[in-house]
């Protein structure tokens, strides 16, 4: 897996990152949800660079011009319900995706302890397909594992993009170990550790809760 930890370098990206993570900023959820979206569409823009494309000839109304135009033919897969706001930044910008939905949660036996219960899955074919599969908090990564096994049965994708807000050494490691050898992860932040409950250390907190509000 080839990872492009995108905030590593200077630029805007850093600066919507700094804004989730804020405890006085994160009170507006809307600009929470409009934070995540950006980042989706800095993170689509970066991982744009890497995608196969082919000429094609544009008519203007003073002449023809050739341009080159990405060619995938892409799946957006999303993993509900935090991913909404990445998904629909990745939208903008791949606004001609085919487009899937997971349900895809923790549910816990102990205080420390959970598995992660898919209840819903809605995709295309996957089959020969670029699969961007999209989910803002990489802490443990069994969601994301877990959800590329249930994927799997709707086709196997030509290749695999991961695209995730902030995520941790420790998942990402996991991840390596369950996704193909040419899958790319495309990731805004990278934190060091988990905490004894498996979230993110200093990550933001739950990324659907600040979104769209406390669950039962």
């Amino acid at each position: 897996m080839t990872v492009y930890n995108i905030g590593a370098k200077n630029s805007l990206l850093n600066k919507f990152v700094s804004e989730i993570r804020d405890e006085s900023v994160q009170q507006d959820s809307l600009r929470f949800r409009r934070n995540i979206e950006r980042i989706g569409e800095v993170l689509g823009y970066e991982l744009s660079k890497v995608l196969s494309y082919s000429s094609s000839e544009v008519k203007t109304p003073l002449g023809n011009k050739s341009i080159n135009l990405p060619t995938e033919d892409i799946v957006l897969c999303s993993i509900l319900r935090a991913g909404l706001p990445l998904h629909n930044g990745l939208l903008n910008y791949y606004d001609k995706a085919e487009n899937a939905f997971v349900s895809a949660y923790r549910k816990h036996i102990n205080e420390k302890e959970f598995e992660i219960k898919i209840e819903y899955l809605a995709t295309p074919d996957l089959h020969g397909k670029t699969l961007l599969l999209a989910d803002p908090m990489l802490a443990t990564g069994r969601s994301l594992v877990d959800t590329y096994k249930a994927l799997l049965k709707k086709g196997v994708p030509k290749e695999i993009h991961i695209i995730c807000v902030i995520g941790s050494e420790i998942g990402i490691e996991y991840i390596k170990k369950h996704f193909p050898e040419n899958t790319k992860l495309w990731i805004a932040a990278i934190d060091e550790k988990l905490n004894d409950k498996g979230y993110i250390i200093p990550g933001l907190g739950d990324a659907g809760d600040l979104s769209y509000g406390s669950k039962l």
